[in-house]
């Protein structure tokens, strides 16, 4: 499993946005950029540039997938029927760390990983440690016994910033069925997402 090398947060800084819509996110006090020259007047950027941070924010967002793994993604997304970047948003959102930060049960995406990493869940009863595991439509996602009791899992549930949405549908607090693939619209982004521009990147 790949490691975040570096603060979670600084993605958040390096883009300017808050991209989880986390309420402690430093964007939310300082909106420029990390390190020294971070203040500096960013000149207009050029079209491979846009393409360039349009990849990294949403590779970043899904928990700053390897390069490899997220290219892999959009390739099996451009050979679907119909239109790539939709495919490719819909290929992120089965991924099983991304159900599990759906559903709250965990904070934030790196937690999801971890609690999915460590086997705290089952997928239609079976435990399944691996975090890229595609999750399908029907699917029985749910927290194993121990997690019930994880505080971070607790806190999670306890999360007012986001909500379930309706792809993903709860049956108590330690279960839910993902009931359909969403389009790029149905998914909750804090910040706009733009899977066009990562189309344009790859297409070069």
């Amino acid at each position: 499993m790949s490691k975040r090398k570096s603060a979670k947060y600084k993605l958040d800084r390096r883009m300017g946005e808050n991209i989880w819509g986390r309420p402690n996110s430093p964007v939310n006090k300082r909106s420029y950029g990390p390190g020294q020259h971070g203040q500096r007047r960013k000149g207009k950027m050029s079209d491979y540039g846009l393409q360039l941070r349009a990849k990294q924010k949403l590779k970043g967002y899904y928990g700053d997938v390897t390069e490899k793994q997220f290219k892999r993604t959009y390739a099996e997304a451009s050979r679907m029927k119909g239109d790539t970047s939709q495919n490719l948003i819909g290929l992120l959102e089965q991924r099983l760390d991304m159900v599990v930060y759906r559903a709250k049960f965990a904070p934030t995406i790196f937690s999801a990983r971890q609690v999915v990493s460590h086997g705290h869940i089952y997928v239609n009863g079976v435990k399944c440690n691996i975090a890229s595991r595609r999750v399908e439509i029907g699917d029985v996602v749910s927290l194993g016994s121990k997690a019930k009791e994880m505080a971070l899992v607790i806190e999670a549930q306890g999360l007012a910033e986001r909500d379930i949405p309706d792809y993903v549908q709860p049956d108590g607090n330690d279960k839910i069925t993902f009931t359909r693939v969403p389009k790029l619209d149905e998914v909750p982004y804090p910040v706009t997402m733009e899977p066009n521009l990562v189309v344009e990147f790859y297409s070069r």
